[in-house]
């Protein structure tokens, strides 16, 4: 029966063809004959989607039990034959089902018992350990280490700043503390590659004021004097002896988006959220007459 789908040249193949060009014939099933226009290489997979048992190469015959055994077990799963399909069907053959042969799958028969039906197989051919790619961008982001804000503020930590001047706020540049940073992960032929960036920075200016920055911010420099940061900055108008601690407890927590891209042409997105903090000293200047 095998030798039925191996070797054989005819009718299938015509059909695959006209369809291809623009006939109305429609994709056969093909029974017990299926592979008459193929030549084809068969692997034995135990039951309907275990792993690969066998392979043969073409012309030789499948054994029906698996090696190492005289027979299938009333319990076994029965063998099913996975030949695949050489030349395989045109692009725009129903066959693929939608898929796009630069996937990297391929079209099979498949053949459990009397029942042959074609399949589209993908990378790594019948039992094929499927890998997801959601998993995979998670191993390449565990790959990668992000860093909280590494803080830069006006008035710096041990000094003083002064009510109703600018506060300027920003972190360090780099792969770590802002990103761009890229991983990958590699697992059944499939590779992600996950790039994390940071896209905003909350920081808590520990007045009860919250300010959202979507840059790094910008470093003060003497020369910019008294005017405001312009991309991430505050004002306080009370002293920092008015709390507790008599000073400002200042958090930082960036939020890192993480995008990835699978070979297969998944792609999808995580993120991850770091915090850092630091304590700052903001006094009243007190104005004689």
């Amino acid at each position: 029966m095998l030798r039925k789908h191996l070797l054989a040249a005819g009718s299938l193949l015509a059909a695959v063809m006209s369809m291809s060009a623009g006939t109305a014939a429609a994709d056969p099933t093909p029974g017990a004959d299926g592979c008459e226009d193929y030549i084809c290489v068969g692997v034995e997979v135990p039951g309907s989607g275990g792993g690969s048992d066998s392979s043969t190469g073409p012309g030789s015959k499948p054994s029906n039990s698996p090696k190492g055994s005289t027979g299938n077990k009333p319990s076994d799963p029965p063998l099913c034959t996975y030949t695949i399909a050489d030349p395989q069907p045109p692009a725009d053959s129903s066959f693929w089902d939608g898929h796009d042969p630069s996937e990297g799958g391929s079209i099979y028969l498949r053949t459990c018992g009397s029942l042959t039906t074609f399949e589209y197989v993908g990378p790594g051919g019948p039992g094929a350990v499927t890998v997801d790619p959601a998993v995979l961008a998670r191993q390449a982001l565990d790959k990668m280490l992000l860093r909280p804000p590494s803080i830069g503020i006006t008035p710096k930590p041990g000094g003083r700043g002064v009510v109703g001047l600018p506060v300027y706020m920003w972190t360090e540049r780099g792969p770590e503390t802002y990103g761009p940073n890229t991983a990958s992960a590699s697992a059944g032929g499939v590779t992600v590659t996950a790039t994390a960036k940071v896209s905003r920075i909350v920081w808590n200016m520990g007045d009860g004021a919250t300010v959202t920055c979507t840059t790094p911010g910008t470093p003060y420099r003497a020369e910019y004097g008294k005017r405001p940061s312009p991309d991430c900055g505050h004002r306080y108008t009370a002293p920092s002896s008015t709390t507790s601690t008599g000073k400002y407890h200042v958090t930082a927590t960036s939020t890192w988006t993480v995008d990835w891209q699978a070979t297969t042409g998944q792609s999808g997105q995580l993120t991850e959220t770091r915090q850092s903090t630091v304590d700052i000293t903001v006094v009243e200047v007190q104005v004689l007459n």
